[in-house]
């Protein structure tokens, strides 16, 4: 039998720490907490703290949850899009058709992948996971 009692503690995200904004902060690359200083130092290296308001950032887990986050969506913009080119280019060499959309794939992948991760992380702060809520976690 499945031991769902850890559901019940689930935490609702604090007031001073809104979800939404926090996401929206990590989407863009910035402090989930001040919304001002870089997330990021490299292209995936997270900074261990904000450079403006001090927040420690090293609690960070991303994990592979932003790998999957821009797999399902470029699959699915991908795969539409190949749908949609086959039938507004019919005779398209097959050559060409695999070029063009893994070129697609390969740029949106990267352009998506930082942030994906910077979501998530914008996740993790709002809802107090991974040591981001000090001693409330």
């Amino acid at each position: 039998m499945n031991d769902m009692s850890g559901f019940r503690n689930w935490r609702t995200p604090r007031r001073d720490r809104p979800l939404g904004e926090a996401i929206r902060r990590g989407l863009v690359g910035r402090c989930p907490a001040c919304g001002r200083g870089p997330l990021f130092r490299a292209y995936l290296k997270l900074n261990n703290s904000c450079k403006v308001c001090g927040e420690d950032l090293s609690h960070a887990r991303a994990d592979d949850a932003p790998a999957y986050l821009t797999m399902l969506v470029v699959c699915h913009v991908v795969g539409g899009g190949v749908l949609v080119s086959d039938t507004v280019w019919p005779h398209m060499p097959l050559m060409l058709t695999a070029l063009l959309w893994l070129t697609v794939t390969m740029v949106v992948s990267l352009l998506l992948l930082p942030r994906m991760k910077g979501a998530v992380v914008g996740q993790q702060w709002a809802l107090c996971m991974h040591g981001f809520g000090g001693d409330l976690t």
